[in-house]
Parts: C-alpha cells; structure tokens; sequence
C-alpha cells in the first residue's frame, strides 16, 4: 500500500500497525470514521490512531464500499481485537446516520466517556485527537472542535472557491444561529459521554453535512461548555473526496429551518455540571 501521504510534515503521527504498543487499560476513547472507498487511507488513519499515546480504540462505519474498505478492516480486527471496531451498512445513507449509529454503539459500551469524530483521509491530523481529548478531559469542556477558522483560515490544498465557499458559510451559520463557533461545519470533533446521553439523537434531523451544524447548535442550546481547538485542516491526498455544492447548500438553507424551529422552544440547561 502507497503511504507517502504519511511522510506529510504536518503528520507526526506514527501510522504503522506494526508499531502499536499494546495497552494495559480500557481505553477511555472512541474515535468514530465513517467510510466509502477509504481503501488506500483506512490502515494508516487506524494505525495512527492506535499509535496515539493516550490509548483510542477506533469504530469504523463503513458504507459497503465496493473497494474493500471493510475487509481491510476486518483483517486489523483480528490482529487488534477490542481496539478495532466495525459497523457495516448496506449502501451511503448519509454521514449523519452513520455517526449517529456510532454515537448510540459508544452509548452501550459504558468504558467510552469521550467519543470523537474524524475523516478517514488525514484531512485531519490525528496528533490533534489528543488535545480534542485535553480539552474536554483535562480542562473540562463538554465538547470540543477541531477549528479551521478560530485563528485564521487554516486550510491546506483546498481550491480558492472551496475555501471561500466554506469559511462563509460558517460565518453565515454562526450569524444566523447566535452560536459563538466560527467553525460550525467541522467535522472532527470530541463530545463527552455526558452530552451524547442528554441530546435528542433520534431527532437530529440533517443527514448531510448540516447534520455538524444541528449537533453543535443542539449542544450549544443544551448549556454545555464548547471549545474550539485550532487545527490545519490538510486536503486529501489519496481518494476521492464525498463533498459537494449541494452539500454546502443543505448547510445554508437547512440552518434557517434549524434556527426558526428552536424559537420558542424550551431547552434543558446542562451549563451546570453535576
């Protein structure tokens, strides 16, 4: 398998499966990947996430990629049973179902009180696992975000327009929803136990890319403690990416629906820990 990727100066993390230590405790962590033809990516982004210091199990939710993702993944279940998790679907039925099935697999399995999301290609460094993780279980935060858009406009390889196209939409989201979040589509992100048991997740309603803005628009009206953490959010450079116009367009159009929906409505204040 073709790793060069790995040798990016940006990604410090060691991806080999070979190098896997292994660990004397349950993790604490899950880090959730949803997939479709992730063939080339799959093994190192699992490996990188094995190799982490602070011990992180991994759920793949794999789409029935006809490339063989999910077989790849079975065969590094075997060699890392209990750290290494699967859930296959029978066909693309849209990244939020998929994380909210993985949100509700973290939920019966009591030893997972932080539960992450992240991309399958390195678009986001998984270095940048263990400060999601700081934030929430050092410094106490009930959600923390992998920001592109915090400091700056952190975004490498992206063309211009996509970079445009998403940086304002996440300024027209914040705008329109009165979230303090500069980066309200991000997709690697850490929620607590603690969150995931108190939101709704049957009724999240978004299944694509606006499905980010309704869980943290969701979390924010619930109270909880909400942190950006800034990252550089790197371009695939293996695969094909699944992001699309209409994508950004549910973004933009669904966020007016999710803000007039919540007018009125009564919240639980969860800003108080117990």
């Amino acid at each position: 398998m073709d790793t060069s990727f790995v040798n990016n100066p940006l990604i410090t993390v060691e991806c080999s499966l070979d190098k896997v230590k292994p660990s004397a405790e349950p993790s604490d962590c899950l880090v959730i990947i949803p997939t479709y033809n992730e063939k080339e990516n799959v093994e190192a982004i699992i490996g990188a996430v094995l190799n982490l210091p602070h011990p992180m199990d991994v759920l793949i939710i794999d789409d029935n990629s006809p490339d063989g993702t999910a077989s790849i993944v079975k065969d590094i279940m075997a060699r890392f049973p209990g750290r290494v998790h699967l859930l296959e679907r029978e066909g693309k039925l849209g990244l939020g179902t998929a994380y909210i099935a993985g949100f509700k697999w973290a939920l019966a399995h009591d030893q997972y009180g932080y539960i992450f999301e992240m991309d399958a290609d390195f678009s986001h460094n998984p270095a940048d696992l263990l400060r999601l993780y700081k934030a929430c279980a050092l410094e106490g935060h009930d959600m923390a975000i992998g920001s592109r858009y915090i400091t700056g406009v952190n975004v490498v390889n992206w063309p211009m327009g996509r970079v445009m196209m998403s940086y304002y939409a996440s300024k027209y989201v914040r705008f329109i929803t009165g979230m303090p979040i500069h980066d309200t589509t991000a997709g690697f992100c850490c929620y607590t136990r603690r969150v995931l048991k108190a939101l709704p997740l049957d009724n999240i309603r978004f299944k694509g890319y606006a499905f980010q803005i309704e869980m943290k628009f969701t979390t924010f009206k619930y109270g909880f403690s909400i942190k950006e953490v800034p990252i550089i959010f790197i371009n695939r450079l293996l695969g094909t990416s699944k992001m699309s116009g209409s994508i950004f367009s549910e973004a933009v159009f669904g966020v007016i629906k999710l803000k007039t929906s919540s007018w009125g409505k009564k919240y639980p204040d969860y800003s108080k820990k117990d």
